[in-house]
């Protein structure tokens, strides 16, 4: 009989956090809001690669809406924990309707 398995979610202040390759999705798929933040270089700290310039964009989720349309908006950022914060305040904003 197979097993059946249960992966833990990676959140970020409440939201999951999902990696996958070079980009990261942060928000609820079922939201009208996600951040999507592309890795676009890294430095070797220790031998990690540690994400150091990253392109951030708030995105709506609506499959009908085209995808160049979909993005609200764009910056990039020096830092996964600056591409983080402002992903976050801006996916806040978005979903308060502020």
């Amino acid at each position: 009989m197979a097993e059946a398995t249960t992966k833990e979610q990676l959140l970020y202040k409440g939201r999951p956090l999902l990696r996958c390759g070079n980009e990261i999705y942060y928000g609820n798929m079922t939201d009208k809001y996600i951040v999507h933040i592309v890795i676009l270089s890294s430095k070797r700290v220790n031998d990690l690669d540690v994400p150091n310039q990253l392109s951030v964009q708030l995105m709506y989720t609506d499959p009908d809406i085209r995808l160049k349309d979909r993005i609200v908006k764009t910056s990039e950022k020096e830092g996964l924990y600056r591409a983080l914060e402002i992903g976050t305040i801006w996916l806040e904003r978005a979903l308060s309707g502020k």
